[in-house]
């Protein structure tokens, strides 16, 4: 089954409102060029609202880096799915290692997380990926098989037509390193299966999964190439709009 590939730009904790505006509106004719792939940005909480008025009809997708489990409530720092709603914002980031290893979110809040997405009509990415500690161990099958289970606990087959996976070995995320491409598309076809395994080989063909952690214009071609591979998250990269069109542009 044919997956639409899916390039998607995580700017993280970077850029003021109007370097946030700048670089979103120099993307966005990517979309133009590309019309057989979906392409999203995702700019930090501050610009969401400038970045989605400024894109707005161009095709260029937004998301937001984290999305809050309930639809209002006293939760200090959250961002709700009304709230990014209203802005534009059609895909919320969810489980990114920062967020794991930095901050402490385990399975089960990043599931809650989750499901706040799908509840409020926003399309959750959810990404999964080891530690080189655990691919050392021989442990990166079982850690995956985990957050995936832990992650998808609750979601249904209809649910999952939404849910977008985003495989990012710890290892690779801003340290240059990047995963070759059999060593991706191992672990990708092993998230296939999983999926195969937990739904049905339906679910399992349709559902896109990335590849994400230190994706550069030298290195996106071999990455999509491979057939388990859906399209990339990408980090540094997406800050500057040479290099993410380039990357959107794979060949």
């Amino acid at each position: 089954m044919e997956r639409r590939p899916f390039i998607a730009g995580n700017w993280k904790m970077h850029l003021t409102l109007a370097e946030a505006v700048q670089l979103a509106q120099a993307v966005a004719p990517t979309c133009a060029a590309c019309p057989d792939r979906d392409i999203m940005i995702a700019p930090s909480f501050t610009s969401l609202a400038a970045v989605c008025a400024a894109v707005k009809g161009s095709g260029l997708q937004v998301g937001a880096q984290n999305i809050a489990w309930d639809r209002e409530g006293a939760y200090t720092g959250e961002i709700s799915s009304p709230m990014l709603k209203d802005l534009g914002v059609s895909l919320a980031i969810i489980g990114h290692s920062e967020r794991r290893h930095i901050f402490g979110e385990d399975n089960a809040m990043i599931n809650r997380r989750l499901h706040g997405a799908l509840d409020g009509d926003i399309r959750p990415i959810l990404c999964i990926g080891e530690t080189l500690a655990d691919r050392e161990a021989g442990k990166t099958f079982a850690v995956l098989d985990t957050q995936v289970r832990e992650g998808l606990q609750a979601v249904n087959s209809a649910q999952m037509e939404c849910v977008v996976l985003a495989y990012e070995p710890v290892w690779a995320i801003g340290t240059g390193k990047t995963a070759s491409k059999e060593q991706a598309q191992e672990v990708h076809a092993f998230l296939r299966q999983l999926l195969a395994a937990m739904y049905e080989k339906t679910v399992a063909e349709t559902v896109r999964i990335l590849y994400g952690g230190s994706v550069k214009p030298d290195n996106i071609d071999d990455l999509m190439a491979q057939p388990d591979i859906d399209g990339a998250l990408v980090g540094g990269a997406a800050l500057k709009a040479e290099s993410f069109d380039r990357i959107a542009r794979f060949r």
